[in-house]
């Protein structure tokens, strides 16, 4: 069972390992989004976006819905938003340290 959990894990966070899909799902946290819209907030041609958002829908990290001739995609778990929310946290954690030490340096100098 333990392993199952720790299986998961490993393959969500592979699926988010890369700053155009994590760009995207911080996209996709404001609200639902089809691929031209994605497209024009990220300034990146369609077929990088696809292929992110193809990687994160094979994931069960995104889905989508087709709307007309459009395909609407939304975040699977409401629950990303906090975990990108924790992760800024933590980086900002990182950065208040390394400000630390820095200033640390230079009094000693």
């Amino acid at each position: 069972m333990n392993n199952n959990i720790q299986q998961f894990k490993a393959d969500f966070y592979k699926a988010l390992a890369h700053p155009m899909r994590i760009r995207i799902l911080e996209v996709l946290c404001e609200g639902d989004k089809n691929v031209n819209e994605i497209q024009s907030i990220l300034g990146s041609e369609g077929s990088a976006v696809s292929q992110q958002l193809s990687v994160l829908r094979n994931k069960n990290v995104v889905s989508c819905v087709k709307e007309g001739t459009s395909v609407i995609y939304s975040l699977r778990d409401p629950l990303i938003k906090d975990l990108l929310a924790v992760t800024k946290q933590i980086f900002d954690n990182h950065l208040v340290d390394a400000i630390s030490i820095l200033e640390v340096i230079r009094q000693e100098s």
